[in-house]
């Protein structure tokens, strides 16, 4: 696509989605009733440009309508979590099924073996499985087992990572520490992606106290050629447990998750986001001689694992297994490579054409796009993220990053990328004039941040 192709377009800097005084007073009167204005940080208001629809009411596919009607192209999808689409008929129709029946029981039910042989049949290296709601529960669980089975009480975790858990032991190693001893922080250290040297370190530093090492087994870039057996091998040597974040990968990278993908299996590893399309489900999987000290069949003591109330809800299972059998039956994950490859492809030509490359552009694997965005001086910039996403949005796209889903089609993408490239024109504009001149108002900001 030239200049010249979508110029007049971009010139004519369409106003964008309406937003009635209805929603703005909505989004004042959440302000006033939930701190942030939004039950998770990546949702509220400071992440998006001001522009940005407040409120989502329905969507379908991956198209969703906010409460003025105003329809958009998503990206990202519930922060990964739907993968297959919104209002997935199969996982929809297993959900119907079990709420008329009921979805809490005092005694376990049928589905829970169910579900469990579902996931461990996917799972490489996995003979156990306990469910809960989210990713912070199952890996609070695997850091307190590490720690059991161990005996030790510091946890190495990556710090190139953003995030692993909304507990202490991860937040107070953040920018937003406050409210968490220093006793807590200090338990928690950190070593560099791909650096095994930097990890050794920690060992060298901390010999006989760090109980496991935590990390996602890739994000942004690829683990390094025998990076993860060298990793493992280090655990084992010096006695941690190793630990993988599948939140994002899994469901994505493999059938199997990263271990799947790279051929590496974890001691355990931690799920959710995409393994029930959306509804309130994760996993902690691993070796049944560490999982186990959490149940009753061995002679040591106990370790409380997960217990929660709302973990085996029977739609959530439901809709986990209706999940599995789609990315089954359905190859989800080849459609997940090709739509992002497309995106990708798309991309790289806009860049290309405008001379963009050197300030735009995606990284990470075809199924989990992450855009970046740098000033004219090649540092990454935040009024330029804005700015490119309030151009996004006053055409029809929601994209805090391109992570495709099943639902995404041939169609959607064309468009998608037909829109990209009257952004970019913008975006070119603000790198020789500044991005002020083009934001309609403050830039988005980090979510992990000291002050508001």
């Amino acid at each position: 696509m030239s200049e010249k192709s979508f110029s007049d377009s971009a010139t004519r800097a369409p106003t964008g989605p309406r937003i009635s005084p209805a929603s703005e007073q909505l989004r004042e009167k959440a302000r006033r009733l939930i701190p942030g204005g939004a039950h998770t940080y990546a949702k509220g208001d400071d992440q998006f440009p001001v522009n940005a629809p407040p409120f989502i009411v329905r969507g379908k596919g991956c198209h969703v309508w906010d409460l003025d009607g105003n329809e958009y192209i998503e990206y990202g999808m519930g922060l990964r979590a739907v993968t297959l689409g919104h209002g997935f008929e199969p996982v929809v129709q297993a959900v119907q099924a079990q709420l008329a029946h009921g979805t809490n029981f005092t005694r376990p039910t049928p589905l829970e073996v169910e579900c469990a042989e579902a996931m461990l049949s996917l799972v490489p290296g996995a003979d156990m499985v306990k469910f809960a709601k989210d990713g912070s529960d199952t890996l609070d669980a695997a850091v307190r087992l590490s720690r059991a089975c161990t005996g030790r009480d510091k946890i190495a975790i990556c710090g190139d990572h953003p995030f692993f858990s909304t507990s202490d032991w991860f937040i107070g190693a953040t920018d937003m520490p406050r409210g968490i001893p220093q006793w807590v922080r200090d338990q928690t250290v950190k070593f560099r992606y791909n650096d095994l040297e930097s990890l050794r370190a920690l060992f060298a530093r901390y010999p006989g106290e760090i109980a496991c090492v935590i990390l996602e087994a890739a994000r942004t870039e690829e683990p390094r050629e025998g990076f993860l057996n060298a990793l493992k091998d280090e655990c084992h040597r010096n006695g941690a447990v190793l630990v993988f974040d599948e939140m994002i990968t899994g469901f994505r990278w493999h059938l199997g998750g990263a271990q799947g993908a790279y051929g590496v299996t974890p001691d355990l590893s931690a799920w959710g986001k995409a393994m029930a399309n959306g509804f309130a489900l994760s996993a902690l999987v691993g070796r049944r001689e560490i999982m186990e000290l959490g149940g009753m069949d061995h002679p040591h003591e106990r370790v409380f694992l997960l217990s929660t109330t709302h973990g085996a809800e029977t739609h959530s299972l439901a809709a986990g297994i209706a999940t599995m059998r789609a990315y089954k039956e359905l190859g989800v994950i080849d459609t997940l490579y090709a739509r992002g490859a497309q995106l990708r492809t798309g991309i790289e030509r806009l860049t290309a054409e405008l001379g963009l490359q050197k300030y735009f552009g995606v990284v990470s694997r075809d199924v989990n796009l992450l855009f970046f965005t740098f000033d004219p001086d090649g540092k990454p910039s935040q009024p330029f993220r804005t700015l490119f996403m309030q151009e996004l949005i006053r055409r029809g796209v929601i994209a805090p990053s391109f992570v495709v889903s099943f639902s995404h089609t041939e169609r959607d993408i064309e468009r998608t990328l037909e829109i990209i490239g009257e952004a970019l024109l913008v975006y070119r504009r603000a790198l020789a004039e500044g991005p002020e001149k083009y934001l309609e108002g403050r830039p988005v900001k980090p979510v992990f941040r000291r002050f508001a």
